[in-house]
Order: C-alpha cells, then structure tokens, then sequence
C-alpha cells in the first residue's frame, strides 16, 4: 500500500513538474477578478494584498462603493507606508439614491485607479468593488479595459464585486467565482465587526 501510494505520488509530482515547465512570465503583471454572489471577494483581495507586501511589493487600494464605511481592513492597511489607501465612494448605491452623484464619484475614482496604474509606482492595485459601479453603469467597461491595458508593466490588478462584466472576464488572466452557500444575514444573524466588515 505504502509503495502504491508513493508510485502514485511520484507521477504526480512528475506531471506536475512538466506543467510547470512548460509555463512562461509574461514580464507585466496579471489581471484578477473575483465577483460572484458569495462573500469573501474583496476579502480575498486582501490577502493577495498581504502577501504582496510579505515580498516588499507595494500596493495601491481604491474603494470605489464603500464610503465613509470603516471597516477593519481600512483601519489595518491605512497603517503601513506601503499601501496608498483611497475611499472615493460614496456608500452603498441603495444609501446615495442620486445616479449622478454615483457616476461622479466612480469617474473620480476611476480616474485616481488610472492615473495610480499608469504611474509604474504600484506592483499590484485593488479596485475594490469596480464591479459594482460596472454593473449599474456608472462606468464604461470599454473605458475601464483600456484604462487596464495602459498600465504599467509591473501593475497587476485586482478587480472585486459581484456581476463582473463578461468584457472584463474574459480580459482577465485569472476569474474567481464566490459562490454562496450559506449566509448569517438570511438567518437574521447581524454582521460582525472583525468577520464580515
């Protein structure tokens, strides 16, 4: 059994070796999006951001949704020099009512996401919650995709909030789907501060 099973591991390991072989560096930084209906997109978004920063990497945030929201990641990552941190929502859409104040804040936003991409300072930037202001049109996703394309060559990029745009999708170098399964809010179960915001 124990031969068996290390015969098995062997060829695995042989193949995996092989798949490595056979993949290049692009030499420019990747694009990641993670949408879906389940929690833990922007969550997720934070951990790649931790474990740029565990290589010295430097990173840009951009919140485009959440506000004057204060969530323990914001309070976390406002803390060290190597995160340029902007908020430029203005709240959940639901909270502002007001279309054009929403198109404002997001072209605003935008433009800081670009001009944070263009400037080769950032080796990887979260647009957090990009998605959502795609979904209700308060950006263009052919302006976002070109926006992506003229970005410095060490910039990877992170694009979080359900919906994501197919456009954007398929543009992407890696999509992440959250799906969810079960939710406290559904069973009347009030957020936590330090697990959910």
């Amino acid at each position: 059994m124990t031969d068996d099973h290390k015969s098995r591991m062997q060829d695995l390991q042989s193949k995996q070796r092989e798949k490595i072989a056979q993949t290049e560096d692009l030499g420019r930084g990747l694009i990641l999006v993670h949408t879906g209906n389940g929690k833990g997109k922007s969550s997720s978004a934070f951990g790649v951001a931790i474990r740029a920063l565990g290589w010295g990497k430097t990173v840009g945030v951009v919140q485009f949704i959440k506000g004057k929201w204060i969530t323990g990641e914001r309070q976390f990552f406002k803390k060290l020099p190597e995160v340029t941190w902007h908020t430029m929502g203005e709240g959940f859409t639901w909270d502002t009512q007001d279309r054009d104040r929403d198109i404002a804040a997001a072209t605003a936003a935008y433009g800081k996401a670009c001009d944070m991409m263009k400037s080769g300072d950032y080796d990887l930037i979260l647009l957090d919650e990009i998605n959502i202001a795609l979904r209700y049109d308060y950006l263009d996703i052919t302006t976002v995709i070109d926006g992506l394309k003229a970005r410095d060559d060490r910039t990877s990029v992170i694009l979080t909030g359900r919906d994501a745009k197919q456009d954007l999708m398929d543009y992407a170098d890696l999509v992440s789907d959250m799906t969810e399964v079960k939710h406290p809010f559904k069973s009347g179960i009030k957020a936590q501060r330090g697990v959910d915001f």
